[in-house]
């Protein structure tokens, strides 16, 4: 479409997405002279990124309506950095949504309108000369991503119009450009016909947040390459044909020659004449192949020189050869049966949101590589450039998504309802999809990486849909297609090649795979990692082994989107939606990753690295077992350390190598020495590297497994000692050698523990019956069935009579019982037992009753009258875990602070567990412990600075107090945290507390010193 006049018109029609930009094309790189080509120095290629100027008006009717105009002067502009978001330099407001449109409820609109009172516009300035290099060459302008619709002008000339945020829309400049001072203007409007169809969940933001650039080329310039890098049958040799599309004066000649890693060459072209469509094939045999555990990358160097021999244009395209196929109904990469061990990424920064740096890009890719994730798919659209390089070399693999998203067309308050539904079959939006899958297609098709295109996500069915998949395969047959929405209408089911579901149950994935489909099954979302969640997540990855077609997921997903933002106090704080006052908005529902917004790791990591390793290790007391579920390479980069521990302490270790191959097992025997002493012996063994890599140094453990064997013993005798007890009217003592413990009738519990003379007990050590609201609580109304568990803990019924006391020759028994306001009526009994060294032996005892909401925990909680520095604990770690989530974890001693053990999900919740405590040790600041050991079975346990009560009414991190005291609680039952997703699905059964049948929470409270635990049972 060209056009000499912008018009406003179109930022509400959809038939108009594009004016005068210019056909997509690869992303390769070129240049002059092979220096440099080989140094990268793109010199034909000038930044316009950094300061420009910048008006910023909350409507259309009041922007600076000529500011393009070469007479314009810009005296009352302001300053914006680009690459950037409007809303985060202090213009407009942010505003985070998921499903709803962000005008809903305030603008009456349907497809493809917009509200002219409420369409913010950027308009920016940048002035620039010309840098040598691109003079006396065509030229032109590429825009890498602006968001949502912008109009462009080069010293009062109009130059072109574009939508789609996210792919780069490039006008060629030749005949507007100036040989002085040349002034480019870009309108950059937050909505135009296109935000009906990019209404992903995320912050809704606007304007230039990717690089902008001016470029030149040779008057012969290669303007768009293919090259199909495809493997033979017998999956031995490559198979190269490279298309390349010629512009400008086409003629003299086109040579190329594919070096190998180290820069030999491996196939050279002959020399042939230039024409606009010229095209290379070869063979390469026995060719390296790529794949995402040896990302081998050969280069394919394309040189154009002019009819004199002279070098015009030189081309380095990084090739990896590889072949994606469905056979038998499976998907397989070069042969193998592949497994996506994925999840599912958004862009973003903590400060810039979706304008990411190239630092943001390589830790992510270190982060998953390090934590076995070896899949991506671009939520919900086509990423920067750089990312899919990075891909290409650190081995990912790709689903590549087309920005399509328009769920708020069709899905209200979780109903399908799709009345209006775009794009639907509507013939006006057609164009503009397929264009977005051409964007996507052309740009990135010669990347490795990428072995799935989709057609974007939740954005129903139809015709239009069924274009892009249709577009896809004619245009890259090498790739297979996928798109989930296809679940809501089966009528275009042709439009996806795989089966594809989000949030899928596990028994609902296992019944489509026993059903004999016809189509393999992913997961393109699962896992709703929001707040304390992925509980339950082996359900998942234990198909693997059981079903050929099941052929993983993606988890939901990679990293909070919180933005940081300073208090009135100058103070920065973690946010999420409608703390910017926007509204509508979805509130915490844009903190579901396991990386937390300012890129550190949460303790959900742990368990996503260990379901996703991909080499099993089964220890026992003779050797380890090794399965090596790797498709392609054998464990020759790995060392191995298998270890030994008796009672959390290593007594033995020994390194040794084992060369298993793909797809293989095999079992490595240790001699080891005979252990006879009682003690809990944890066989461990681990796999490092042996060398430094792209993403981890030597040494870096990617996988262990453990084995845990009990050697029965006699307990140790407690020597013979005297203690005192002191019968008052209210109180009962106990005391002898080092220890005081106080009784009292009227509190019901026990008031004091004095161990050397430092008090234990800041508040009564009571049963607890309730944890902090997780979000996933809150999102099945689980806290609403259950909330009554509350009020029991909070508020027992508690009578002086039902103190019972019985003295006896080497201890002496205190029994409370107390009567739950549940209904029906509960109760619980709490029994004391101190020997004559001091030690406190808990029981607590839950007698279940029918017809009672299920428990989110049982337990006992001590709250200390000062906070404590430090606690030390024998269970696994070293990160939170629960019933539901604690494959990653690993049997050790481990420290930590309370500070520290409050995970900072974004709402404050339930937070800090560890589940399998043999020992909990908990410190002062002057070096004083009190501890709490296993009695018949490992216990749960946390310690934080805070009660369940306060992390349950803090709606910010930032709301909690200075800690003042330390929070001990000790749990027989923890209920798991479950994740399937996190807005009505339950804990797994299995990990649910049933309050009715009897529960018990049993351990001793004790002076703690390391020697005491070196030997124990649970007898």
């Amino acid at each position: 479409m060209e056009e000499k006049t912008a018009k406003l018109e179109w930022l509400n029609d959809p038939q108009v997405f594009s004016v005068n930009r210019l056909y997509a094309h690869s992303d390769h790189r070129f240049y002059e002279t092979d220096k440099d080509a080989v140094n990268g120095n793109m010199t034909l290629c000038q930044p316009l990124n950094g300061t420009w100027k910048f008006s910023y008006a909350d409507k259309p009717k009041e922007r600076a309506k000529e500011f393009y105009q070469n007479d314009f002067t810009a005296e009352g502009f302001d300053t914006i950095v680009v690459p950037g978001h409007i809303e985060l330099q202090g213009f407009g407001s942010c505003q985070y949504i998921n499903t709803m449109y962000p005008w809903d409820g305030v603008s009456d609109l349907r497809p493809p309108f917009t509200d002219p009172e409420n369409n913010p516009v950027g308009s920016y300035l940048r002035e620039f000369e010309l840098e040598e290099e691109l003079k006396n060459k065509r030229l032109f302008l590429s825009f890498q991503g602006v968001e949502t619709a912008f109009y462009v002008w080069l010293n009062g000339v109009f130059i072109g119009y574009s939508e789609d945020s996210f792919t780069p829309s490039e006008f060629e400049i030749t005949h507007a450009v100036y040989d002085g001072t040349n002034r480019l203007a870009v309108e950059v409007y937050k909505r135009s016909s296109a935000s009906w169809i990019e209404d992903q969940d995320f912050f809704r933001f606007s304007g230039i947040f990717r690089d902008v650039y001016l470029y030149a080329v040779p008057s012969c310039h290669v303007r768009d390459l293919f090259v199909h890098a495809d493997v033979s049958e017998d999956y031995k040799d490559g198979l190269l044909r490279a298309e390349l599309k010629l512009m400008g004066e086409v003629k003299g000649s086109v040579s190329a020659v594919l070096k190998d890693r180290n820069g030999n060459d491996v196939l050279s072209f002959d020399s042939q004449p230039a024409k606009a469509d010229t095209e290379f094939t070869g063979c390469v045999p026995g060719a390296r192949l790529w794949n995402g555990e040896d990302p081998y990358l050969y280069e394919l160097w394309v040189s154009v020189f002019d009819e004199n021999g002279k070098i015009m244009e030189i081309i380095p395209q990084k090739v990896g050869f590889r072949r994606f196929e469905m056979k038998n109904r499976i998907m397989c990469l070069n042969g193998k049966r592949i497994v996506f061990r994925g999840i599912n990424r958004h862009e973003f920064n903590v400060r810039r949101g979706r304008a990411i740096t190239k630092e943001d890009m390589l830790w992510d890719i270190r982060f998953l590589k390090q934590h076995n994730i070896n899949a991506v798919r671009t939520c919900h659209y086509p990423d920067q450039s750089l990312w899919y390089q990075l891909c290409d070399e650190y081995g990912i693999y790709l689903i590549d998504e087309a920005n399509l998203e328009s769920h708020g067309s069709w899905q209200k308050m979780g109903a399908c309802e799709p009345s209006w539904n775009v794009p639907g079959s509507l013939p006006e939006w057609k164009e503009c999809v397929v264009d977005r899958a051409k964007s996507m297609l052309e740009r990135d098709k010669n990347h490795p990486s990428v072995l799935i295109w989709s057609c974007g996500n939740e954005s129903y069915a139809g015709e239009d849909i069924l274009a892009m998949a249709d577009f896809f395969r004619e245009r890259d047959p090498g790739r297979l297609v996928h798109y989930e929405g296809v679940f809501w209408n089966r009528e275009f089911d042709r439009t996806s090649d795989m089966e594809s579901r989000m949030y899928s149950k596990p028994d609902e994935v296992e019944n489509y795979l026993k059903a004999d489909p016809q189509k393999p099954f992913i997961l393109c979302e699962y896992m709703h990692a929001m707040g304390n969640s992925l509980g339950g997540m082996n359900k998942y990855t234990d198909l693997e082994d059981r079903y050929e077609l099941y052929q993983g997921g993606f988890i939901w997903d990679y990293i909070d989107q919180s933005l940081m933002k300073k208090d009135a106090y100058g103070e920065e704080h973690m946010t999420y939606g409608g703390d910017f006052d926007d509204r509508p908005t979805d509130y915490s529902f844009c903190g579901d990753g396991i990386v937390f917004a300012d890129r550190t790791a949460s303790p959900k990591a742990q368990e996503v690295k260990y379901l996703y390793q991909d080499l099993r290790l089964i220890a026992d007391e003779k050797g380890v077992k090794i399965e090596n579920r790797r498709l392609f390479e054998s464990t020759s980069d790995c060392e191995f350390i298998y270890t030994v521990l008796k009672n959390g302490e290593p007594i033995f270790q020994k390194r040794f190598e084992a060369i298993v191959e793909p797809l293989n097992s095999g079992y490595t025997a240790i001699e080891l020495p005979e252990w006879n002493e009682a003690g809990e012996y944890v066989y461990q063994v681990s796999a490092v590297l042996k060398e430094d890599t792209l993403w981890a140094d030597s040494g870096f453990e990617t996988a262990f497994g453990e084995t845990v064997c009990m050697i029965e013993g006699k307990p140790k005798a407690v020597g013979r000692t005297t203690f005192k007890v002191v019968y008052g009217d209210v109180n009962i003592g106990v005391s002898g050698d080092g220890f005081k413990i106080l009784f009292s009738r009227q509190e019901g519990s026990i008031v004091s523990i004095v161990y050397d003379g430092k008090e234990w007990v800041g508040r009564p050590l009571m049963p607890v019956y309730w944890r902090a609201t997780t979000d996933n609580d809150k999102g099945n109304k689980f806290s609403v069935k259950s909330s009554m568990w509350l009020g029991a803990g909070r508020f027992p019924s508690y009578r002086n009579e039902n103190c019972k006391v019985e003295e006896r020759q080497d201890c002496i028994l205190v029994t409370y019982t107390y009567q739950l306001s549940t209904v029906p009526e509960s109760e619980t009994e709490v029994t004391y037992e101190v020997n004559a060294a001091g030690s406190i032996r808990v029981r607590a005892v839950f007698n279940g009753k029918e017809g009672l909401p299920q428990l989110p925990a049982f337990g006992m909680r001590l709250i200390t009258p000062a906070a404590a520095k430090q606690f030390t604990w024998y269970g696994r770690g070293p990160e939170e875990n629960y019933c539901d989530r604690k494959e990653g974890a690993r049997l050790g001693i481990y420290k930590d602070t309370p500070e520290g053990n409050v995970s900072p999900y974004l709402v404050p919740q339930e937070c800090g567990n560890r589940t399998g405590v043999r020992w909990l040790k908990v410190s002062d600041r002057k070096g004083n412990s009190i501890g709490f050991r296993a009695v018949a079975a490992p216990f749960d346990a946390s310690v934080l600075p805070y009660t369940a009560e306060e992390l349950e009414t803090a709606t910010h991190q930032e709301e909690l107090s200075a800690p003042r005291y330390t929070v001990i609680s000790i749990f027989g039952a923890m209920r798991g945290v479950g994740g399937d997703d996190s807005w009505g699905a339950p804990v797994h059964p299995e990990f649910c507390i049933s309050a009715e049948r009897e529960l018990v929470t049993e351990f001793i409270i004790e002076r703690m010193s390391m020697e005491e635990y070196d030997e124990y049972d649970f007898s």
